[in-house]
């Protein structure tokens, strides 16, 4: 009775954390506000955009425009008789230029398209690693409280067990062993809570370091959740959409696209460039009437024109550059391959993460009801002498971390579900909400 009791008051506690509880939804929320690592993405992102336009303008015209106002004091002798000129000019020049073929800004302005298709990618990428950071730390915190939740209960019921024996021992009915066995297993319980108090401290702050504010109680999933399995059920499906839907995979083939462009852009450096120009100045030059008679004038100048510029000689630095920006797209393929690979790795990780963590939850759920069974034989037992103290506290034991295992292979299973998503390119708030109906509301 009192065992049930101390086990009541530990569920009373943590319910009373989270009558007020927040649940993975508004936590994840929160991070899209609050969290710096996503911020920096978001501002990478709105960077990235601008390469269009920057590329852009290597294909549209240029203006220029410029002016001048000089004033020349002159002091002129002639025949022994000297004068003072002084002389005014003023005058502007607008001048434009339209490239007609410049192939090197032709490249820079494909390169500017696919580098904001991979800052949109790299951004999507950063959109799924936090969904995957936040929930992996929303299930940090509720593993450790379950951790936590279940020591005190052990502990609990130990110290009802070692005040059991020191009972039996009083009145002769049991030897002293049982009360040091069981002293034994309360110390250590006692050892375990402080630890796991210091685990569930350490897992809150990692998951304030990301929404940037405490957080209070978090809504646990409801008891006896049931989880369903990957859909479709093939795995090649998902390391097929790995290899070619992820994020990661799609930045490294557009930033190969990106080497391959350099390549035409350096090889550039050999091609004649032809741009139209056109010009228009104006000068008005006057000159001081009082110290000398010469009068000024006024000048117009237009200019329109087709201007061809032909490489020669550059001391080789564009072969250079050329051989350079071809060992820069093999090595592009080569980080393009690298991260197909860990993309399909991935995928089969979480796939058999998932497969096995579903069977995994099925086989605790069935030993959590063996070990609550051996428990009640074995405390039946103790009390009418068939068995001692030490085989209730293995028991015990054996009940409790049975229920700590099922609550990690639960978070586990759907943590990778979330991976297998991530890998395969397709994970959105959608499954956030999904997950999210699984918890208590």
């Amino acid at each position: 009775m009192r065992i049930k009791l101390l086990t009541a008051l530990v569920v009373a506690t943590f319910a009373a954390m989270n009558a007020h509880a927040v649940d993975l939804l508004q936590v994840y929320r929160e991070a899209l506000g609050n969290d710096a690592q996503y911020a920096s993405a978001r501002a990478s992102r709105a960077a990235g955009g601008e390469k269009i336009t920057q590329g852009r303008a290597g294909l549209l015209p240029s203006v220029n425009a410029t002016g001048s106002r000089t004033r020349n004091n002159q002091d002129i002798t002639v025949s022994g008789i000297e004068t003072e000129r002084r002389v005014t000019s003023k005058g502007y020049t607008v001048s434009l230029t339209q490239p007609l073929f410049r192939w090197a800004n032709w490249k820079q302005y494909q390169q500017g398209k696919l580098q904001t298709a991979i800052s949109e990618a790299e951004f999507a990428q950063a959109q799924q690693d936090l969904i995957v950071r936040v929930s992996q730390a929303y299930f940090d915190v509720l593993a450790a409280q379950d951790t936590l939740a279940s020591l005190q209960a052990q502990k609990a019921a130990i110290t009802e067990q070692l005040a059991s024996a020191k009972r039996n021992f009083e009145v002769g009915t049991a030897t002293i062993t049982d009360t040091h066995e069981a002293q034994a297993r309360y110390d250590l319980a006692v050892a375990q809570e402080l630890a796991a108090q210091s685990d569930l401290e350490v897992r809150r702050n990692a998951l304030q370091q990301i929404i940037g504010k405490p957080t209070g109680g978090l809504a646990p999933l409801r008891t006896g959740v049931e989880l369903t399995p990957p859909a479709p059920a093939q795995i090649d499906t998902w390391v097929e959409s790995a290899e070619k839907q992820n994020y990661g995979v799609i930045a490294r083939e557009l930033a190969r696209e990106v080497a391959q462009h350099e390549i035409g852009r350096n090889r550039a450096g050999h091609l004649p460039n032809v741009d139209l120009v056109a010009s228009r100045s104006h000068n008005n030059q006057g000159t001081d009437a009082a110290l000398l008679t010469t009068t000024g004038g006024v000048s117009n100048n237009t200019v329109v024109g087709v201007q061809l510029s032909v490489p020669i000689f550059a001391g080789l630095g564009t072969v250079s550059r050329v051989r350079e920006a071809k060992a820069l797209e093999e090595r592009a393929a080569a980080d393009l391959e690298t991260t197909r690979r860990a993309a399909a790795q991935g995928a089969r990780q979480a796939y058999l993460g998932v497969t096995s963590g579903l069977a995994q939850v099925k086989a605790l759920e069935a030993a959590e009801v063996s070990s609550q069974s051996a428990l009640e034989s074995n405390r039946l037992g103790y009390q009418v002498g068939v068995r001692i103290n030490i085989d209730v506290l293995n028991a015990q034991q054996q009940l409790y971390v049975t229920r700590q295992n099922l609550a990690k292979a639960r978070y586990d299973t759907l943590m990778n579900s979330l991976r297998l998503k991530s890998a395969a390119g397709n994970l959105s708030e959608e499954d956030l909400v999904r997950i999210n109906t699984l918890l208590q509301q």
